[in-house]
C-alpha cells in the first residue's frame, strides 16, 4: 500500500498571494474546511498546534516545523501519540508556472508501525480533505 498522499491544483494567482493565504494561520477558521486552526509560528524547530476536521470529528496534533522557504515551500512532521507509531511528514509546495499562475502541491508521507493499517481507514478521507483545502485556497487566492 502506498504510504503517501499527494494532491495538486492549478491556481490562477501569484505565488505571493497563495503563500500569504497558506501562511496566514489566523484566517484558517474562516475558509479552511480541513485544517480549521493552526496556532504557532511558521519557523523551523517551532511546534504548531493544528486542529483538523475529519467528517464531524476534530483532531488536534502538534507537529514541528521542519523547513520554510518563503513563497515556495514549508513542511512539518507530526506523530500520533509517540514517534514511530504513526508519523506524518506534511508539505506544501508552490511551483510558479508564470507571474499569475502556480501549481500548489499538498502532500504527506506516512510512516510508523501502524501507518498501513491507519491509512486503510483514513486514506481516502484524508485525500478528500487535502483536495477540499486546495480548492478553498484556490477560491481565496483567485479573488482579486
Amino acid at each position: 500500500m502506498n504510504k503517501s498522499i499527494k494532491t495538486e491544483i492549478i491556481i490562477n494567482s501569484s505565488k505571493e498571494r497563495v503563500w500569504n493565504t497558506l501562511t496566514s494561520f489566523k484566517d484558517y477558521p474562516g475558509w479552511n474546511p480541513f485544517i480549521i486552526s493552526i496556532e504557532g509560528e511558521l519557523q523551523p524547530g517551532r511546534r504548531l498546534k493544528n486542529t483538523l476536521m475529519n467528517g464531524d470529528k476534530k483532531f488536534v496534533f502538534k507537529p514541528v516545523v521542519m523547513s520554510v522557504v518563503p513563497y515556495q515551500y514549508f513542511d512539518w512532521v507530526g506523530s500520533l501519540f509517540v514517534r514511530g507509531i504513526f508519523d506524518g511528514h506534511h508539505y506544501f509546495e508552490i511551483d510558479e508556472l508564470n507571474a499569475n499562475q502556480v501549481k500548489l502541491i499538498q502532500g504527506e508521507d506516512f510512516s510508523g508501525l501502524f501507518a498501513t493499517a491507519i491509512l486503510k481507514k483514513i486514506g481516502n478521507s484524508t485525500r478528500n480533505n487535502f483536495i477540499a483545502m486546495n480548492q478553498a485556497i484556490k477560491v481565496i487566492a483567485e479573488k482579486q
